[in-house]
């Protein structure tokens, strides 16, 4: 079964309708197109310019884990009760009926339902021993965010908590931020909020407490990872400026690094407890529940896709530019005439798309690459392009004496000039059809593109 991920809209549509819903002017652009025809004075021919996908719900195509994965509650049966009174005892969860079962999926299906739908994890039964719980987010693809990671919780929010991030498909974590109602008790850090922090560190792993009072907010479910109010930091309160964010993004390669992602793992470390003191006669008080999550972001391209596809449960980015690979990492083969480069954001509102160029043209042409074609008189071939040559010898081939063409040639006695070894026969005659084939190829590529 075939899934497309619609990550692109026409320029006109994005450009109108996504900088109503973002706060900042389209001029600036949204790099949702790779390429566009314009008439040169060469003629027809192709404008190049940095693109990415639109931004998405990424739920949508992840993968979710759950360690140990035997917690979600319903096998065997079992029975809650509220977390402000320990006597209304009537939530049900059995893992063998669909009306009372609470799995990992239902933290990722459409909102609005009445009753809500919810992932729950088992009690704590096994109390003083921690309740501990690992979500995982996988995409198997390189994710870029693009607005706030959002968990609503069903139960009260957790007393302690952290968001750790992959770049490496899972084998490495770092955090990205603790919650907790007490941060210098549960993890020996200051607390701080998103506020306190600046443009020089706004990279800084804090622990804040806004989001774990669960039991005296019991109204307010949700917990953030606020990446618009760091993109604020840079393009303003309402992402006014997003020239200077983009400037940003493209120069500093550890402020991308952070909101990019492979991977999430939420570790959940203490349920809601309403209190100092855990009820050890009642604790079906306490767990865990998630009615949804949110991640929004696209996938990365390195600015050479306006769009990415699912399919085979997998993201892959339609690459542009003559590059190839899951995130257009590389030079597409026969367009390696030069080193692959990721697009930029800067100029803008185009960027600069950095396109792989064909091999064999202009000042790439290679000319050492096989047997007969070797670089005389002492000269090396680098890279199998091009043959660097002694200081008395010049040429594509190093075949020519340096002081044939100075003054008295190279017949004075002080010309310090080596016999020559003259090329055969065979290696002439390719030289010669490799200028000829350069100079057609030159020559092509001055014709107006095919339409």
């Amino acid at each position: 079964m075939r899934f497309h991920l619609a990550l692109t809209l026409q320029a006109l549509w994005t450009g109108v309708c996504q900088a109503a819903m973002q706060h900042y002017p389209a001029a600036w652009g949204h790099y949702d197109v790779c390429k566009s025809q314009i008439y040169s004075d060469e003629g027809l021919t192709w404008d190049y310019m940095a693109c990415q996908p639109e931004a998405a719900d990424m739920t949508q195509y992840l993968k979710v884990t759950l360690d140990p994965p035997n917690i979600t509650c319903g096998d065997p049966p079992e029975t809650y009760c509220a977390l402000e009174n320990p006597y209304m005892c009537n939530n049900e969860c059995d893992a063998s009926t669909e009306e009372l079962a609470h799995p990992p999926e239902l933290m990722f299906d459409i909102e609005g339902r009445n009753p809500t739908t919810f992932w729950q994890s088992t009690s704590w039964k096994k109390y003083p021993k921690a309740l501990l719980v690992n979500i995982t987010l996988s995409w198997n693809k390189t994710i870029e965010l693009t607005d706030d990671i959002v968990l609503t919780f069903e139960s009260g929010r957790p007393e302690q908590m952290v968001l750790e991030k992959s770049l490496d498909y899972g084998r490495t974590w770092q955090p990205y931020q603790f919650y907790a109602t007490d941060c210098l008790d549960a993890f020996t850090m200051e607390p701080k909020t998103v506020q306190d922090l600046t443009q020089h560190t706004l990279l800084d792993i804090i622990c804040t407490e806004d989001y774990s009072r669960g039991y005296v907010w019991k109204y307010d479910k949700t917990v953030r990872f606020e990446i618009k109010d760091r993109f604020a930091l840079f393009a303003g309160p309402r992402l006014h400026n997003m020239a200077s964010l983009y400037g940003q993004l493209d120069t500093t390669k550890n402020l991308r690094d952070f909101f990019t992602i492979t991977d999430l793992r939420v570790r959940l470390l203490r349920p809601a407890t309403g209190a100092t003191m855990v009820d050890e006669n009642n604790l079906s008080r306490y767990f865990y529940a998630i009615s949804d999550i949110k991640v929004q972001g696209r996938c990365k391209c390195n600015l050479h896709a306006n769009s990415c596809v699912y399919d085979k449960e997998k993201l892959s980015c339609e690459c542009e530019h003559n590059t190839t690979g899951p995130d257009c990492g590389r030079c597409k083969r026969n367009y390696q005439g030069r080193a692959w480069s990721a697009g930029s954001y800067l100029p803008i509102p185009k960027g600069t798309a950095n396109i792989c160029i064909p091999n064999n043209i202009g000042p790439v042409t290679r000319v050492c690459d096989n047997e007969l074609l070797r670089c005389q008189n002492g000269g090396v071939c680098v890279n199998n392009v091009r043959c660097t040559c002694p200081s008395t010898y010049t040429g594509l081939l190093c075949e020519k004496a340096r002081c044939e063409s100075e003054l008295g040639g190279c017949g004075g006695p002080n010309s310090g000039q080596a016999p020559l070894t003259p090329p055969s026969t065979s290696t002439l005659l390719l030289l010669l059809l490799l200028l000829l084939g350069s100079a057609l190829l030159r020559q092509a590529s001055c014709r107006p593109a095919p339409l």
